[in-house]
């Protein structure tokens, strides 16, 4: 069983660890896998915008006025490790409309196993934001590790990372360097497999998503 840390925030809701077993499942087609992962990120987000601030303000309704927390602080914005991470921003953006959708473009390289850079597209004003960082896998942690140095090189200082599925190795790398970055997660799995792919996982994301091999 993985010690949790106190930044790791496992959702064992009901609702997700039903939709999280028909993502698994080898036989959901490509399409059922995109609605199922935009259905599973809107309800993580719930969870995961718990904590934001809020203030008091007075609505007038239509038999007088009520006393009502609106949100208050900063603004989201959803930041999706491409390619996989596409798949979980509807989700969230049903919830919050007005956050802003940056992306930051990363592969693995087979062999080191390392992130590679190749694409970055982020809204201007990203230290003035409440960051939301989306990637279904965290496997080696390499990927979601450079995209939160790349974001605090920017000017970044508040960061959430929501993974569908996690790995101890992927959970240990980056609490270990970004200490300050809360990790919600809908299940951590047994370990990585040679490849670098979490087991039992649910295959390659990306490629489940978008139908490619």
């Amino acid at each position: 069983m993985y010690d949790y840390c106190e930044n790791v925030h496992v959702i064992d809701h009901p609702l997700i660890q039903h939709k999280l077993a028909l993502i698994r499942d080898i036989n959901t087609g490509s399409k059922d896998f995109r609605e199922l992962l935009e259905e599973v990120a809107m309800l993580m987000a719930y969870e995961v915008t718990r904590n934001l601030p809020t203030e008091e303000v007075e609505v007038r309704t239509p038999v007088g006025i009520a006393k009502c927390k609106v949100m208050s602080g900063k603004k989201l914005g959803i930041i999706p490790i491409l390619r996989a991470g596409l798949g979980m921003v509807n989700g969230i953006l049903e919830l919050v409309p007005t956050a802003k959708v940056g992306h930051i473009g990363l592969y693995r390289d087979p062999e080191t196993l390392e992130p590679v850079e190749y694409y970055c597209k982020l809204p201007t004003d990203i230290g003035e934001r409440d960051l939301i960082v989306l990637d279904p896998m965290l496997a080696t942690g390499g990927s979601a590790a450079a995209a939160i140095r790349f974001l605090k090189d920017r000017g970044a200082t508040s960061i959430r990372l929501v993974n569908l599925i996690a790995a101890p190795e992927g959970i240990d790398r980056v609490t270990r360097v970004h200490p300050d970055v809360e990790i919600y997660v809908a299940a951590v799995d047994e370990r990585l497999n040679e490849h670098g792919y979490i087991v039992p996982g649910l295959g390659d994301a990306g490629d489940r998503l978008f139908g490619t091999k």
